[in-house]
């Protein structure tokens, strides 16, 4: 399945040394992944597409945190 090739793909690419704009194309690249292939589970309901979809969903929140920056917890 090309998809599951796709986040293969993705999930190996090294998120070093990236500019903001690159982790902003991997966060939305990461975004069309994750509700492509749920898509294809709800059709599906096959458990190996929920495990890519968690790691997808795993390293998009890893990109987004340095993009936003972490909470400041000292309110």
């Amino acid at each position: 399945m090309e998809l599951l090739n796709e986040a293969q793909e993705f999930e190996n690419i090294r998120m070093r040394h990236m500019s903001t704009s690159d982790r902003v194309v991997a966060s939305r690249e990461a975004k069309r992944l994750i509700l492509a292939l749920n898509e294809v589970y709800k059709k599906t309901k096959d458990a190996s597409l929920m495990d890519v979809m968690k790691r997808l969903t795993a390293k998009k929140k890893k990109i987004e945190i340095r993009l936003k920056g972490r909470p400041d917890p000292a309110f």
